[in-house]
């Protein structure tokens, strides 16, 4: 009869068994999953619904004995710290198993463990990582607004330089033909002096 005798053997001697979990056990609360067999996914619920009562339980006792089973005593301070706030509502049922497959090499049955409500952790790492992308894609576009404000201002800029220059070359010429009118009006009349002292030398010499 296996009275007082919980939890399965899988195969392995009490000391290796107890190591095995203890070190998985460890993991979940670093990670907050752990991906396993099924039989050993199974047992590890056992074990990490106890820490976390344990934990819920928050005395001296509950510490050491919680001690006694995970291995680092910065996972079993942050553990009872945050304890009462994420699993004070919940009277047990901590954690969760999801079936993944099966495993390539020996075709064993997959599952991760994980401890209930991450969810939330994953909608809001979600909604950040679309808080970043739509953040990524505004700054993408004021840039590229910003460079054609910035095409739009120099094609501005150099429209004002040509029209600029063309006024300019549009009186240079308009000054030049001012200047040679002015030449013509004045080389006329002299031109007119010059006949006349001719035609008055001829008739002296007459």
């Amino acid at each position: 009869m296996r009275h007082q005798k919980a939890g399965k053997k899988l195969n392995r001697t009490g000391s290796h068994r107890d190591a095995m979990f203890r070190n998985m056990v460890t993991s979940l609360f670093i990670h907050g999953r752990v991906q396993t067999t099924d039989a050993k996914a199974k047992e590890l619920r056992r074990w990490a619904d106890q820490m976390i009562t344990l934990a819920k339980r928050g005395d001296l006792h509950a510490r050491r004995q919680a001690l006694s089973v995970v291995r680092s005593k910065v996972v079993v301070h942050k553990l009872f710290e945050e304890a009462s706030e994420r699993f004070g509502q919940r009277a047990g049922g901590y954690t969760r198993v999801i079936k993944v497959g099966r495993r390539v090499g020996d075709s064993a049955p997959i599952s991760i463990v994980e401890f209930v409500g991450s969810e939330g952790k994953k909608d809001k790492r979600k909604q950040k990582r679309k808080t970043a992308k739509k953040n990524g894609s505004e700054s993408k576009r004021k840039g590229v607004t910003e460079s054609e404000e910035k095409k739009a201002k120099e094609s501005e800029s150099q429209k004002k330089v040509t029209e600029q220059t063309a006024s300019v070359k549009e009186e240079e010429a308009a000054e030049e033909k001012r200047d040679e009118s002015a030449q013509e009006t004045d080389a006329g009349p002299k031109d007119e002096s010059a006949s006349q002292a001719a035609e008055e030398e001829k008739g002296d010499n007459k």
